[in-house]
């Protein structure tokens, strides 16, 4: 019966970790053998391997994709009474590193099937105190840069990505994190190259940016006790970088077999009640998350928990109608795209390890849902 069954968790860090413990725990001896704890030559070889993959000249490792994402705007000049145009559907990080240059979020409306900025929505937000875009590639699935870049042109506006769920994604060919001055990932556990903590990056081909990323992630130091600005305690610790190191080599294949469990759902759930996730004919997806939709959502939750069958919600609350934002004066309704979304959208489990057999009892299970339902 289906209670007896093993559970299918939603996501399944043991199961990717077994078949290289051994290169991940010859990776932390190393650092325990030279003893750099904070940044260290293993993460100098993290970040000249993670530039190489990006496509850019630089890679500068942080404590966290919101420490990145922080300093990208700092570099920037940003502060109070400016504005930075961004999404209100995403994780809160991308909003917080706005609030702590003491600049207002101003949000804009998404598409519709990708979840990414609208780009005509961006141009009609733009003010005399627009200083920045800061969009997001949600999901692993890249934003339509083009018609956003052709926004900020036209308005002297400077772009910085948000590929904190992105990597290995590609737009029109090029790699996600080369298609802006400066772009910020996120290596949380959770993540398609995650840590085994905390952990984030600022790419960037611009060489005068990498070095003042340098400093400010670094107290604001180039030279050790003399510090040029007031900086932060942001550096990438040597165990990360080594954690990092290692599965930065699997990625490829990692992502290929995300590309494989994505494949199977679109085939097995078709013809479903589901609005299932596109994949736009310029975009090479990540597929960090594979997010269905329907207004029966919760209910759909929870029937699969029932059957053991891990899933979650990004996001059950828009950032404009988030308390902690309640100041800036969004009500409901603003954003009927993005409140739409937080209202149907159901992460489903999505990672390499996936096998055949339980995306066919996952998808077994939504059906028996539906047809319970009579739909």
């Amino acid at each position: 019966m289906a209670g007896a069954e093993a559970p299918i968790p939603y996501l399944d860090l043991a199961a990717q970790m077994r078949p290289i413990r051994s290169e991940i725990e010859a990776a932390l001896g190393r650092v325990l053998d030279h003893c750099s704890f904070c940044l260290g030559p293993e993460v100098r070889d993290f970040e000249q391997a993670f530039a190489a993959f990006c496509g850019v000249g630089h890679a500068v490792g942080f404590n966290s994709g919101t420490s990145a994402l922080h300093v990208a705007l700092r570099l920037l000049d940003i502060g109070p009474g400016d504005e930075v145009i961004t999404t209100p559907y995403t994780f809160i990080a991308t909003s917080w590193a706005i609030h702590y240059v003491g600049a207002r979020p101003v949000y804009v409306d998404i598409d519709d099937e990708t979840f990414t900025l609208d780009p005509a929505a961006v141009e009609r937000a733009v003010t005399p105190r627009t200083r920045a875009v800061l969009p997001v590639h949600l999901y692993g699935h890249p934003c339509d840069w083009d018609p956003l870049e052709a926004v900020c042109r036209r308005h002297g506006l400077p772009l910085v990505e948000d590929a904190a769920q992105a990597h290995g994604a590609r737009y029109r060919g090029r790699s996600v994190g080369s298609l802006a001055r400066m772009a910020c990932f996120s290596f949380y556990p959770g993540k398609n190259l995650g840590a085994y903590g905390e952990g984030g990056a600022l790419v960037t081909e611009d060489e005068a940016l990498d070095r003042r990323a340098r400093a400010l992630r670094e107290h604001g130091s180039t030279v050790r006790y003399y510090h040029d600005e007031v900086g932060y305690n942001y550096r990438m610790e040597g165990f990360q970088g080594a954690v990092l190191g290692v599965k930065l080599r699997h990625l490829d294949a990692w992502n290929e077999g995300r590309r494989r469990v994505a494949a199977q759902y679109q085939e097995r759930l078709a013809g479903t009640p589901l609005r299932l996730p596109v994949e736009r004919e310029w975009a090479r997806s990540a597929w960090h998350l594979y997010v269905v939709r329907h207004p029966e959502r919760d209910a759909l939750k929870a029937h699969l928990e029932s059957r053991r069958i891990g899933c979650a919600l990004h996001y059950p609350l828009p950032l404009h109608l988030q308390p902690c934002f309640r100041s800036l004066g969004y009500r409901a309704g603003d954003f009927p795209v993005a409140e739409r979304a937080a209202r149907e959208c159901l992460s489903l489990p999505v990672y390499a390890e996936l096998t055949t057999a339980q995306i066919d009892r996952i998808t077994a299970a939504i059906r028996d849902y539906f047809a319970g339902r009579g739909s």
